[in-house]
């Protein structure tokens, strides 16, 4: 769900959007139910309860926009912070880049370090030289059936928008055969996307947007698996340069 800066975006029924530019061939497993995503209202910051001295949510705060300048074109995807120094987004949302250049809440620009992509599942570490305005704590366990949960991030890579919804199971990952278990949730997401944090009621990370279903589905890798893969020093590995 990287959104391609230039381009109409592909129409339901396609393949997941995963790259930015020319994309890449799928791999034949890829089932044809998996696509971009449609589009995502907005939610206004006055309507929070937890606003900070600017206007902002904590947990918009932490929220980032990611432009990928690509090996062969332009694209857009979100993240959110983990530490003051690290971002969690996609593997996708930072593939096939020359440079990554990410954004806050408020406009400011933060210089990349380094990043690292997962090959289990569609995650990816970003490393940042200044310090990110706000982080989230990770959940204490994955979410049950019928809870709520919101998304925060940068559709279309436009501005930050908070959908909401709730978990309606899990599903096996259907674009990374060896990950095992997703969640699935009903809360609108669309191109750019990808990376967003999935949020309990707390504010707290029950997992990571990665994709949706033609039926207006998100996918999400739960925060369980998140934990797992930043616990396991192999687990990623520096992202190539073009």
């Amino acid at each position: 769900m990287r959104a391609p800066v230039r381009g109409a975006l592909a129409a339901a029924g396609v393949a997941v959007v995963a790259a930015c530019g020319t994309l890449p061939d799928m791999p034949p497993s890829v089932p044809t139910d998996i696509v971009p995503s449609v589009a995502a209202p907005s939610l206004d910051a006055a309507e929070s309860g937890r606003l900070s001295p600017d206007g902002f949510d904590a947990v918009q705060r932490m929220a980032v926009r990611i432009r990928n300048v690509g090996c062969e074109g332009l694209s857009t995807g979100s993240g959110f912070a983990l530490d003051a120094t690290t971002l969690i987004t996609n593997r996708h949302v930072v593939a096939d880049s020359e440079s990554l250049q990410v954004n806050t809440y408020d406009g400011r620009d933060i210089d990349v370090s380094a990043a690292s992509t997962a090959t289990l599942a569609d995650l990816a570490v970003v490393r940042t030289e200044d310090e990110l305005p706000s982080s989230p704590e990770l959940a204490e366990a994955d979410p049950a059936p019928g809870a709520r949960v919101s998304v925060v991030g940068y559709p279309s890579g436009g501005r930050l928008t908070v959908t909401a919804g709730e978990v309606i199971g899990t599903t096996t990952d259907p674009l990374n055969e060896n990950l095992g278990e997703v969640l699935v949730t009903d809360a609108p997401v669309e191109p750019g996307s990808s990376g967003s944090a999935a949020l309990d009621e707390s504010g707290r990370v029950i997992g990571v947007v990665y994709a949706k279903t033609t039926d207006g589905r998100s996918l999400v890798v739960p925060q369980s698996t998140l934990r797992e893969m930043l616990d396991d020093t192999s687990a990623f590995t520096p992202l190539p340069a073009c």
